[in-house]
């Protein structure tokens, strides 16, 4: 495996690949790899011939009260597992190569609606972050198709539209949120978490699914299921930042006669932010 650190040595090294024929999959990361980033790496070898991942900590995604600063840093123990998982190219750009005129000067993509409430709403200005740098590695690396966790499953709605507004010629898989034995969905933010509040931390996905098993028994009164998610949740001594039913592709909130929704939460563990989803498709 490669690391390079300019487009212009991404940019060769993805041509000598083009020359040989082979089909290109990106994998964008901020790095702290974890076991849910092997996974996607490996699904894109298995999908591609050539797998480039990139490792951007994207300073504008990131509000001014946020993590900005403390967000692990590992590019060594990153490299190795990439290798071990079959990358074979990895993009590790500073900021002054991806915004080189600044951030202030930087044309920024918004994607209007399904970036809307939800860590949209918590997070103002995070998904134009978002978008303007996936845009960015889009453009950079130009592959034939792109991979992301369905953990972050609003920020994989705005990429998709994104793509489909701009008509950006990368073919967009989701990949399953894959979890500890516990059901706690992978982060790298979950390094913040204490013994404690690791124990504490999986209350989210068995809320989900109990959620998730009501509306599959047929009960459709979503304010009531929220408010007792809810009550679990912060029962168990997190502090709740949205739980929500919302229609599965558009986001919107959904409506009684919906079959294929999505419930999110997102909720602070002392100062970690913790989010998970679960999608289900109902008869």
């Amino acid at each position: 495996m490669n690391t390079v650190k300019t487009v212009r040595e991404l940019r060769a090294a993805i041509a000598r690949a083009r020359s040989e024929g082979k089909r290109i999959a990106l994998v964008p990361t901020m790095g702290n790899l974890h076991a849910g980033h092997a996974a996607l790496v490996a699904k894109a070898g298995q999908r591609a011939d050539f797998v480039v991942a990139s490792i951007f900590v994207n300073p504008l995604q990131f509000g001014p009260t946020e993590d900005l600063d403390k967000y692990p840093r590992t590019l060594a123990a990153d490299q190795a597992k990439l290798l071990e998982a079959g990358c074979h190219l990895l993009f590790a750009p500073g900021v002054e190569e991806m915004y080189p005129d600044g951030m202030d000067g930087q044309t920024k993509v918004s994607v209007p609606g399904v970036s809307e409430g939800l860590c949209g709403g918590s997070r103002p200005g995070h998904f134009d972050g978002v978008s303007t740098v996936v845009c960015k590695l889009l453009n950079m690396v130009q592959p034939d198709m792109a991979l992301f966790g369905e953990k972050d499953f609003q920020q994989l709605a705005v990429i998709r539209k994104m793509v489909r507004d701009l008509n950006i010629p990368v073919q967009i898989f989701g990949e399953p949120t894959v979890r500890a034995e516990d059901g706690l969905a992978l982060s790298s933010r979950n390094g913040y978490l204490s013994a404690e509040q690791r124990a504490i931390a999986p209350v989210i996905q068995r809320t989900l699914k109990q959620l998730a098993e009501q509306l599959r028994g047929g009960s459709r009164d979503f304010a009531a299921l929220l408010e007792a998610g809810r009550q679990q949740i912060e029962g168990a001594g997190l502090r709740m930042d949205y739980l929500e039913i919302r229609e599965a592709l558009s986001l919107r909130p959904a409506a009684v006669e919906d079959k294929h929704l999505v419930i999110l939460a997102a909720a602070f563990l002392g100062t970690t932010r913790l989010i998970d989803n679960l999608p289900l498709q109902l008869d």
